[in-house]
């Protein structure tokens, strides 16, 4: 992955070695350098009930490359960084439940730590970013409420440019998208999505909501688009729907923890044969299970590189 950086430190401990370069300094003994190209693997482990599972020490995992084990060579279980968009659909159906919208997405920003830089914005028949990524919570909860609600539904419009607009950011890359509703007037699909987010290796969350209002002739009752599953399992993500907007608070809060909750694994492929492979993270302890991102594409080029 070309925007995922591992520490210098770190990075000396990889064994598996695709290059091998000899410096030689004067009066001193020759200094091979090695070289090699790993898969960074983020994952979220859950209990058997749903809950987090913090601690986990590197042998409780495995890695499955295509069905085969591999030896990870990479592990973090501290917090890391993230820089996030978080992308609301303020269209006409959110209408009577903006309020509550905006004091969810609050919650998350406020759980933001220093280190954590984000952007908000709005979908509807516009798409809004509210402009340069920042740490200021302040900032960002200010620009919650500058939002401007629309009538259509460009869902996956909104997703894509929230990607492009993590473009050459380092670290995990996280969309955060909420809907209660289907894309309605997209020129993008949900498979474009998919496709960019695979290409800038960003984890898509979502969060989807039932709801109901008037539509100047009767009551109807809202459902999120079934593509956001997929795009959050795919990309290592997590996806929620909800029934109540009670739970709204709650569940952008679940988010922040998660994202604060995550391992790093690494592993070196045995092969860049440029294809693309499936990805599995399996845990030891029965009952424990790994969401992290389903495949990756074997080719120099889209994986980090370490001296």
């Amino acid at each position: 992955m070309r925007s995922f950086v591992i520490p210098a430190l770190v990075s000396a401990s990889f064994a598996v070695v695709s290059g091998l370069a000899l410096t030689e300094v004067e009066g001193q003994e020759p200094i091979f350098r090695s070289s090699t190209r790993i898969v960074p693997v983020v994952a979220t482990v859950l209990d058997a009930q749903g809950r987090l599972v913090p601690g986990l020490e590197q042998d409780e995992f495995t890695i499955l490359d295509n069905g085969k084990p591999q030896e990870i060579t990479f592990f973090q279980n501290d917090v890391q960084p993230f820089t996030v968009v978080v992308m609301l659909d303020y269209s006409a159906s959110m209408t009577a439940n903006l309020d509550r919208l905006q004091a969810a997405a609050e919650q998350f920003v406020l759980r933001m730590l220093p280190e954590d830089k984000g952007q908000v914005g709005s979908f509807s028949d516009k798409i809004q970013f509210s402009g340069t990524f920042t740490n200021d919570r302040d900032d960002l909860v200010f620009a919650l409420k500058d939002l401007q609600f629309g009538n259509p539904t460009r869902l996956y419009d909104a997703t894509y440019e929230s990607i492009d607009m993590l473009k050459g950011v380092e670290g995990r890359k996280v969309v955060l998208v909420f809907t209660d509703g289907d894309d309605t007037a997209s020129r993008r699909g949900m498979g474009d999505v998919l496709e960019r987010a695979k290409d800038d290796e960003a984890m898509i969350y979502a969060i989807g909501l039932e709801s109901e209002y008037f539509n100047g002739q009767r009551m109807v009752r809202t459902r999120p688009d079934r593509g956001l599953r997929r795009l959050a399992d795919e990309t290592g993500g997590g996806y929620f729907e909800l029934k109540k907007t009670d739970d709204l608070a709650p569940t952008f809060t679940r988010v922040a923890q998660e994202l604060h909750s995550q391992y790093t694994l690494g592993f070196s492929p045995a092969s860049l044969d440029g294809k693309e492979h499936k990805l599995v993270v399996r845990m030891k302890q029965p009952g424990m299970t790994a969401r992290a991102r389903r495949t990756y594409v074997a080719s120099s080029d889209r994986l980090s590189a370490t001296d």
